[in-house]
């Protein structure tokens, strides 16, 4: 018999991530809107330290969770649709999903590499991570502005994924059943 719903662990996988990148996108456009000074001023110094903190650490929770979600994927497929979406949305669905991936991936590792080289310590909870590169403040300001920039394409591509999660549960093909929790 055929299944048409990801594993337990796969479903958990994606609503915890999706809550992360809620959270990492709410911060990390704060912090981008306001630059430290605005934050500082705006939430003072103690608020900031952790919102700082915390947009890393969870970052890099969201890199690992992304790691194990890969390994997932690869030792048990997406199901199959039931019943079959057409080409148009399987390719702009793939190609959603691969972009989320990929970003989901990078985004970390990225950031890990701006904090390192602008000479920022990389924070994991109460510990402190060694830095991915040395310090170096040309590429700190240029990957913080990519991580900038990949942080506005995740929040379009969520836009993108949720009108189509809203579509396919009005819609109520068997799609949404997939990857709900129920």
């Amino acid at each position: 018999m055929a299944t048409y719903r990801y594993t337990l662990a796969q479903r958990l996988l994606h609503w915890l991530i999706a809550v992360f990148v809620f959270g990492l996108l709410a911060i990390g456009f704060t912090l981008w809107t306001l630059g430290y000074d605005g934050t500082v001023q705006t939430f003072g110094n103690e608020v900031t330290g952790a919102l700082y903190k915390y947009h890393k650490t969870f970052g890099i929770l969201v890199l690992l969770l992304m790691l194990a979600r890969v390994a997932l994927r690869r030792a048990r497929p997406a199901p199959p649709y039931d019943p079959p979406m057409s080409g148009l949305e399987r390719f702009v669905g793939g190609a959603v999903h691969i972009l989320f991936y990929a970003l989901l991936i990078g985004m970390p590792i990225g950031g890990w590499i701006a904090t390192a080289a602008g000479g920022y310590p990389i924070q994991f909870f109460d510990f402190e991570l060694p830095g991915l590169v040395g310090k170096d403040p040309e590429l700190s300001a240029l990957v913080f502005t990519l991580h900038g920039i990949g942080g506005l394409v995740i929040a379009a591509l969520l836009i993108l994924h949720i009108g189509a999660a809203v579509k396919h549960w009005r819609l109520k093909d068997n799609v949404m059943e997939r990857i709900s929790l129920p």
